[in-house]
Order: structure tokens, then C-alpha cells, then sequence
């Protein structure tokens, strides 16, 4: 708890409302560290750490694509150091990961875009959607998925590349009209 009292005098002293800044930013910092590559756990730990290291320095509000990015580079910062010390990071990959989420979601954290996924996902054919429900909802591995659509793994493989192709271009189709 010494972090959420050296965080409410942060925050009082700065003269802004910590919990409208966490209100308002949380669902993009914790998108954008799904974006990295963290699980969802990892995201919301990350997320809560990012505001806590952020509130326990003075801080100043500009605008909010301003204050966005800030905590987004907070957010990536930590998520480094949690990789390294895991082995895990790669700084290129990181980068172009950035530069993709300031193209596409950097005003909006991320709604757009998860607007347009939610609408393209309509179009997708039934294996197809299927295949990825049971991928990225269900976290069924290749071979599974192949054994309920009566498909090879390399089968099942293509069906979810092709559909992934499918999406992203349905995607920069509806965010670029």
C-alpha cells in the first residue's frame, strides 16, 4: 500500500484526478500491451504498474493523444524490462508493433480499430471464423482445431492464415473509407 499512497500524493499535488486519468486510459494502455504481446494477466499487471510508476512522479496533463502516448511509452518501457528480465524481447519487432499502433489506434486507444475487427469478423465464413473463435477464444491448438473442421494441421493452418489476410484487409478497407 506504499505505492498507492506515494501515487495519491503524487496525484494531489499535481492538482489532476488520478482516477479520471486511469479511467480514461486504461482500456488503451492494456490494448496496447495486448498489441506487445503480453497475455491478458500480463496486461492488466502491466497496466496497473504503468499507472502507479506514472502517478508517483509529478505529472502534468497536456492534451490526451499527448498523455496517451506518454503512458504508452511508459507501458512499453516497463513491458521491456519485464521481457529482459524473462529473455524474452526483441527492440525491432517493439518498434514496428509502435509504429503500427500509432498508425492505426493511437487517437482513439484502440476503439476504431477494435470497431472495425468486431465488423469484419461478421464477414468471415463459417470455418473460417470458427477456426479462429476456437484459436484466439479458446486457445485450442492447431491440431485441435484441425480434428473438430475435419481438416489436416497444415489444412487448418491456411484456413486461419487466409482468414487472418481477411480480416487485416477488411480492416484497413473500413479505417481507410
Amino acid at each position: 500500500m506504499a505505492t498507492d499512497s506515494a501515487s495519491s500524493k503524487a496525484a494531489a499535488t499535481s492538482g489532476f484526478d488520478a482516477a479520471r486519468l486511469v479511467r480514461e486510459h486504461q482500456a488503451g494502455v492494456w490494448r496496447y500491451l495486448r498489441v506487445l504481446g503480453c497475455s491478458p494477466s500480463e496486461a492488466e499487471d502491466l497496466t496497473q504498474d504503468t499507472f502507479v510508476a506514472v502517478l508517483q512522479k509529478p505529472f502534468e496533463e497536456i492534451n490526451r493523444a499527448a498523455t496517451a502516448a506518454y503512458l504508452r511509452q511508459a507501458a512499453r518501457s516497463l513491458f521491456i524490462s519485464s521481457q529482459r528480465r524473462a529473455a524474452r524481447v526483441a527492440a525491432a519487432e517493439l518498434d514496428e508493433i509502435e509504429q503500427t499502433w500509432t498508425r492505426w489506434a493511437a487517437n482513439d486507444d484502440g476503439q476504431e480499430l477494435l470497431a472495425a475487427l468486431h465488423k469484419c469478423l461478421e464477414t468471415l465464413a463459417g470455418r473460417a471464423r470458427q477456426a479462429l473463435d476456437m484459436r484466439f477464444r479458446e486457445g485450442s491448438s492447431r491440431a485441435e482445431i484441425a480434428a473438430k473442421l475435419g481438416l489436416s494441421e497444415d489444412g487448418a493452418k491456411n484456413l486461419m492464415q487466409r482468414a487472418k489476410q481477411h480480416l487485416r484487409n477488411c480492416i484497413e478497407r473500413t479505417l481507410r473509407c
